[in-house]
């Protein structure tokens, strides 16, 4: 295992709206334990689409990890144009992401709806494993690329999922 593709809910999947939103200390207190754990288990590479939620939240994350661990992380957008049209908030997230050690976009612009699932094969053709914040049960767009990880042979998946999280936060609040 060395490179790890990380997707998950989009913010607004979850309602967290707001950096100062609480459910975001939980939720990043997770991720941290969750990379720490992929860390010391040899992972050299995370890998983003550029998407808002739960990937720049890893982000964010892992450049706070950079001074513990020797790792890269590379951002490959779907297109070009990608955030073209976000609010200034959203840009300043979004600029984090090419601030990373690698970045491609696979297409200029969109073509035709075969882009996208050729996109996600891609992606997980070459990653080992996906770090995967998804509940089919609370299920979105996503379940697309679940299914495509689910039907590849050998592909793992380490889920961040609601539980997790909620026993994450009872262990918090009794602190």
């Amino acid at each position: 295992m060395n490179t790890i593709l990380v997707a998950g809910y989009k913010s607004f999947d979850v309602g967290v709206f707001s950096n100062k939103d609480p459910r975001l200390t939980i939720i990043k207190k997770a991720i941290e334990r969750d990379l720490r754990r992929l860390f010391e288990e040899g992972v050299k590479w995370l890998v983003f689409s550029g998407n808002l939620g739960f990937e720049a939240w890893v982000l964010e994350v892992a450049f706070e990890l950079k001074k513990d661990y020797d790792f890269q992380m590379a951002t490959i957008f779907l297109f070009e144009n990608v955030g073209e049209n976000w609010n200034e908030a959203n840009q300043l997230k979004l600029s984090r992401f090419k601030q990373v050690d690698f970045v491609k976009y696979a297409y200029p612009k969109y073509e035709h709806v075969g882009q996208l699932r050729d996109y996600q094969r891609f992606l997980l053709e070459n990653t080992d494993l996906a770090y995967f914040f998804y509940d089919p049960e609370n299920e979105t767009k996503l379940k697309f690329i679940d299914n495509l990880m689910k039907n590849q042979e050998g592909y793992r998946i380490k889920r961040l999922t609601f539980e997790d999280l909620n026993e994450l936060a009872e262990n918090f609040s009794e602190k």
